[in-house]
């Protein structure tokens, strides 16, 4: 089949890949000018990187393996530790990524510069037309153009995602502390901090809190070091590295999960489908899952019967995946009162419970790891 992608971002780059190695004709309409290598780091575990594995991906020597994760106070004691050996946590900068899923595509793949405009399915092909005026034609169209899709505002009109009233500060910068192979997110009131080896001498960093702030809040390195400047290391140390680094709030978003994700010959994939806040990673593996059950559907049936048996496939377990991450962690209300310094070290988790629950969680949001093999 002649496949058309909206979107050359990971899900667009590992669907390109899957289905090229099924024997399909692939082109991935891309509106910028050039791979969109920048942003920070994310963390693949669970099924990500078995499908990763599937499609081929050398992430040999790049990135940072994690052994675990520990859950801190925001004074700094240790109430639980999850051990990520079993789920393969790796944290890749972003840019890594996207340019190991884009090696080895033919040439002409990827059209740069294509910006999706409308399209129009008449039950047997599928025409896209882009705004640099090129018609391209196809048996199938994806979506994979994120959580502000063009391709799901032409299917459904709904292009502007809600938010959830939490945004993250995050990027990439040298590591402040030896961090080995651990991360560490610290909750506490005021929000959460998490900080996570990425390899090469780099850290992940993120800094979660409502937004828009309850009070004016200036420059954001200044409001940032008023809400956590009292917690323990290594946030001190974190916020004494971020002086000089162009700070931007990146607004969380959660979809609602539609029980049909297209119609006819089209269909979306990942954040298009069911963007989710960024807690744990889930949505980044989420975008791997979908790619994978695409995949299979399309070998087993014929094209429109395909995309809704994968629609439906994976519409409860990403369904699972954005609950849990809008509800991990609580901003504001009551239930921050579960996250104050006295209540977190009164109920410590075992670390062999929290590492079954994280393992069961990912289990449970995942096609690729029912599968064996």
């Amino acid at each position: 089949m002649r496949v058309l992608i909206v979107g050359a971002g990971i899900g667009g780059l590992a669907a390109a890949r899957a289905l090229l190695a099924d024997g399909h004709e692939v082109t991935v309409l891309e509106s910028a000018p050039e791979l969109r290598a920048a942003g920070g780091a994310i963390t693949l575990w669970g099924g990500g990187p078995t499908v990763l594995a599937d499609l081929g991906v050398d992430l040999d020597g790049v990135g940072q393996r994690l052994t675990a994760i520990e859950a801190r106070t925001a004074a700094g004691h240790v109430v639980s530790e999850v051990s990520t050996d079993e789920l393969g946590a790796l944290v890749i900068p972003r840019g890594s990524l996207v340019v190991r899923l884009a090696r080895g595509l033919p040439d002409g793949t990827i059209r740069f510069g294509s910006r999706f405009g409308r399209f129009k399915d008449d039950g047997s092909e599928v025409r896209v037309w882009t705004q640099d005026g090129a018609v391209h034609t196809g048996d199938l169209l994806i979506g994979a153009d994120g959580v502000r899709s063009r391709v799901r505002a032409a299917l459904w009109g709904d292009n502007e995602p809600p938010c959830t009233g939490v945004a993250s500060y995050q990027g990439l910068i040298p590591a402040p502390v030896d961090l080995g192979t651990r991360g560490i997110m610290m909750v506490g009131r005021a929000g959460d901090v998490g900080l996570s080896p990425a390899g090469d001498g780099l850290a992940q960093w993120l800094i979660d809190l409502p937004w828009p702030p309850p009070k004016p809040h200036g420059k954001p390195l200044e409001m940032l070091r008023r809400r956590y400047g009292d917690w323990a290391s290594p946030v001190p140390e974190l916020l004494d590295a971020l002086s000089g680094v162009a700070l931007k709030a990146w607004p969380h978003h959660r979809l609602k999960i539609r029980r049909s994700w297209g119609k006819g010959r089209c269909t979306l994939l990942g954040d298009a489908a069911h963007g989710m806040p960024p807690i744990l990673a889930l949505g980044a593996n989420q975008v791997l899952e979908d790619v994978w059950v695409l995949s299979r559907s399309l070998t087993a049936a014929a094209p429109e019967t395909a995309l809704r048996t994968y629609e439906r496939d994976r519409r409860r377990r990403a369904a699972r995946a954005s609950l849990f991450a809008t509800q991990a962690v609580a901003f504001t209300g009551p239930r921050t009162l579960f996250q104050s310094e006295r209540s977190m070290r009164m109920a410590p988790a075992s670390s062999r419970l929290s590492t079954r629950a994280v393992t069961a969680l990912h289990r449970s949001v995942s096609n690729r790891l029912q599968v064996q093999g």
